[in-house]
């Protein structure tokens, strides 16, 4: 058995002193023309085009992060709208991402039961057979989110793909976005609310692969808009890491992040995509930097937004230890 996914990320968010993961979200009518350009010249087609541009931008953003984050999170939807063009573009950056010795958290938000949930777990988290009989990965990413609505049975494959392979999972929790409570904050018996029961499954499915720092490879989707709740979460999953989107684009502030994190100060993972992707044509980052710098400009925002989340983790008393 592989070492366990969440000593492994806290290990990587030790060495950068860094709990934020950037999104890699590419938007094809965002990508500075000069890549778009070279890119029509290569391809055969403009489906192959889109390919070429998502992974020249995304290389490059890649490489100028590389030392600064502990992770990457590329969003599937972006990449397989366009077919099987863009699933081999999320293929060859998760390839790219990896082998620059980043945690590769793939969010594709799959769920189902049965051998369903165990081919998806196998395709992104394990290996699956091939022609000749013999195993290999596919994305073989590090982590992806997945959706429990289907209860145990759609997450115990999950879970043994985690533990047989060294990987981890975040389950949606308490969500980022606005109609989120038209759920999640449902009042159930004993006046709690779904996302409380959510949390008290996605405790139990982690109780099994908590790694040597007692965290497990088992983590929740708790959004940065919603500290209160939060807070809540957090009491009641202790060993759960949470990867916390809805930091700048969405509203959430560094402030709205410190509920998420222990008090040993880990515990949390903060995402940024698009005010990290595209900073160029952000202020105030878009006075100094031009399309030609963009991989210059998210490297700037990434430095900042680690910054910000310190600032406000040590305001809180949420340093760790030796940082």
């Amino acid at each position: 058995m592989k070492r366990n996914l969440a000593d492994r990320l806290l290990g990587a968010i030790d060495e950068k002193k860094n709990p934020s993961v950037v999104g890699l979200d590419p938007r094809i009518g965002m990508i500075p023309e000069h890549i778009k350009e070279d890119a029509v010249e290569r391809a055969e087609d403009p489906f192959e085009a889109v390919r070429y541009s998502f992974v020249d931008f995304n290389k490059a953003l890649i490489d100028s992060i590389e030392d600064i984050v502990p992770a990457v999170k590329p969003q599937m939807a972006f990449y397989e709208q366009y077919g099987h063009h863009g699933v081999r573009a999320y293929h060859e950056i998760v390839d790219h991402a990896k082998k620059r010795g980043l945690i590769v958290i793939g969010d594709v938000k799959r769920n189902d039961i049965g051998s369903t949930a165990e081919a998806y777990a196998a395709g992104h988290l394990g290996k699956v057979e091939l022609a000749d009989g013999h195993h290999e990965p596919a994305f073989d990413t590090d982590m992806i989110t997945v959706n429990a609505y289907l209860g145990t049975d759609g997450i115990e494959p999950f879970l043994k793909t985690c533990k047989d392979h060294g990987k981890g999972i975040f389950i949606l929790d308490k969500t980022s976005n606005p109609s989120s409570g038209e759920l999640q904050d449902r009042t159930i018996e004993g006046d709690g609310r779904v996302y409380e029961l959510m949390a008290e499954l996605i405790d139990g499915w982690g109780r099994e692969l908590t790694g040597e720092r007692g965290y497990s490879s088992v983590g929740a989707v708790v959004g940065a808009t919603y500290p209160e709740e939060a807070r809540k979460l957090r009491n009641m999953m202790k060993k759960a890491v949470f990867l916390t989107p809805g930091y700048g684009a969405q509203g959430g502030t560094a402030d709205d992040i410190i509920p998420c994190f222990n008090r040993d100060g880990y515990g949390g993972i903060v995402n940024s995509s698009r005010g990290i992707n595209f900073a160029y044509m952000r202020e105030p980052y878009s006075e100094d930097y031009g399309p030609e710098e963009f991989a210059e400009a998210s490297r700037r925002a990434a430095k900042d937004m680690k910054d910000d989340i310190l600032s406000s983790l040590e305001k809180g008393g949420k340093i760790p230890e030796g940082w």
